[in-house]
């Protein structure tokens, strides 16, 4: 019997990114997830996580997923599938039930009732819920309890962050994945994603934010003791470093591309002041300080970090997360950008490598796949080979416990 493939699709402005694996033996005890196959390709009809054109959207989803088809020599049925941008709100909920057993000791089924009764909260209008994330579970009025199955109780409450997205949003990028022919195992937020590949559960109770800068947007996502604390999208990314570029230089866009990826350094003192002959990438007839580039590099990198520190600000955690920042997405590569992070934020800074997975697939140890194989670890936790839209598939809520206990150190 064939192993059971599970796909990542990471669907961003700039590229679309498909992760796929499965579990291998390897002669150890306990079978391991193994990335088998990844493939990257340009992206069309996105911005900021939003469809702007069906067409072009499908079209570049088939070119990839037709590429990860040929890698792994089998056709890919469904996949797990990142879902970001602004249309998304973090809400807290509560949930209150009389425990069934008789005897009084909390069951998993338990569990599950008093989280789809914390579901029952009012949503803004043209909104889902996406998911639900416990905090903290309480045994008749007894708080601070993470893991309440095997206790005794006669009364279950539970306090949950509600993960919401827009609908328009979700309903448009559900249509895209199916003109495909790909069948959606779920929704799942992508820097959420992100983090179940990259942040290890000390990080998330120490206190961390993690960093998806994209092409077009910067998401914020911070934890501690567990749980999300703030989620957050910030409108800039490494297009607008690109963009300053060119606008700077006066130059194409294509052009400003180039010189970033290959003479871009976030940190102007540590550049030597040497010419660069555009001429040699380009058709144009242009010279410029390599040491001017890296300041036009480092001023928006600038503005990137002080939004960021001024959303951590609003919950008072500016420079006080003792696990401090990890980076992830195609803007992270740029180098010298840990210590650019490091100085306007003042915590520590790390890129963010996909952690727990073996793979002989060197594209995908890349902070820019952190989101895509960190959907394929979603998928093979909870996977049950059953999609969304056949309505076989598992209530998110029971996922979210299984997450959650995932968490505890």
């Amino acid at each position: 019997m064939a192993q059971e493939l599970f796909t990542g699709l990471d669907i961003g402005s700039n590229s679309i990114r498909v992760a796929v694996g499965q579990f291998m033996n390897n002669g150890h005890d306990r079978p391991v997830l193994q990335i088998i196959g990844a493939a990257e390709c340009p992206s069309a009809g996105i911005n900021k996580g939003i469809i702007t054109s069906i067409e072009d959207a499908v079209s570049s989803l088939s070119t990839c997923l037709d590429q990860a088809e040929r890698l792994v020599g089998q056709p890919l049925t469904s996949a797990w599938v990142s879902l970001a941008g602004s249309g998304v709100l973090l809400q807290l909920g509560k949930g209150v039930i009389a425990v069934s057993n008789p005897e009084g000791e909390i069951q998993d089924e338990d569990v599950d009732r008093v989280l789809e009764s914390a579901k029952m909260v009012s949503t803004p209008l043209n909104y889902e819920t996406l998911h639900i994330l416990p905090r903290n579970f309480l045994v008749d009025g007894q708080g601070g309890i993470k893991d309440p199955v095997g206790m005794s109780g006669m009364r279950l409450e539970v306090e949950t962050q509600i993960v919401q997205c827009s609908s328009t949003l979700s309903k448009n990028l559900r249509k895209c994945v199916y003109r495909t022919s790909l069948e959606i195992e779920g929704l799942v937020l992508s820097s959420l994603a992100a983090a179940e590949a990259t942040l290890s559960p000390k990080q998330q109770n120490l206190g961390v934010a993690l960093l998806d800068i994209g092409a077009n947007s910067t998401n914020i996502l911070v934890f501690e003791e567990g749980n999300i604390i703030l989620s957050a999208t910030i409108p800039l990314g490494a297009n607008h470093i690109t963009s300053d570029i060119a606008i700077v230089l006066r130059t194409s866009i294509d052009t400003a591309e180039e010189v970033k990826v290959k003479y871009g350094y976030a940190v102007p003192t540590e550049v030597h002041d040497e010419e660069l002959d555009l001429s040699q990438i380009s058709d144009e007839q242009l010279t410029v300080s390599r040491k001017f580039v890296s300041e036009i590099i480092n001023a928006r990198l600038q503005e990137i970090f002080k939004r960021v520190d001024k959303e951590l600000k609003k919950i008072n955690r500016s420079g006080l997360l003792p696990a401090g920042v990890v980076l992830v997405g195609g803007g992270a590569k740029l180098p010298g950008i840990l210590e650019v992070a490091k100085d306007a934020l003042r915590l520590p800074a790390i890129l963010g490598y996909p952690q727990n997975v073996v793979s002989a697939v060197d594209k995908v140890n890349d902070v820019s796949f952190a989101t895509a194989v960190g959907l394929v670890m979603w998928g093979s936790r909870w996977g049950n080979g059953q999609s969304e839209r056949s309505g076989k598939s598992k209530e998110v809520l029971g996922k979210m416990k299984k997450w959650f206990k995932n968490l505890l150190p």
